[in-house]
C-alpha cells in the first residue's frame, strides 16, 4: 500500500481537494499518489504532457479560481520535482 501524498505528483494539487479521493490504478484501487485529473485506470490522463505543458495548465487554472499571476507561478514552479517529472 502506498503511503498518501499531500500532493498530487503529477499536477501538486493538494489530494484533499481531489474529490474522488485519488487516481484509479489498474486493478481499481485507489492511487494516493496521483489525483483523479491526471491518473486513472493506472494510466496518465494526459500521457504526452511535458513538464512546461503542466506549469502553463496549472497556471491557468490557479488564474481562473483568482489567484494573481505571480501567486499562481509561485506554486507551479515546484512541479518539475514532483515524481512523474523526476524521469
Amino acid at each position: 500500500m502506498q503511503k498518501p501524498n499531500k500532493n498530487c505528483q503529477s499536477c501538486g494539487m493538494p489530494m484533499k481537494r481531489d474529490e474522488k479521493g485519488g487516481g484509479t490504478n489498474a486493478d481499481g484501487t485507489r492511487n494516493t499518489l496521483y489525483c483523479s485529473k491526471c491518473y486513472e485506470n493506472g494510466k496518465f490522463t494526459t500521457p504526452d504532457m511535458t513538464v512546461d505543458e503542466m506549469k502553463a495548465l496549472v497556471k491557468g487554472k490557479l488564474k481562473e479560481f483568482g489567484f494573481p499571476g505571480f501567486i499562481a507561478g509561485f506554486f507551479t514552479k515546484g512541479i518539475p520535482k514532483l515524481e512523474r517529472w523526476r524521469r
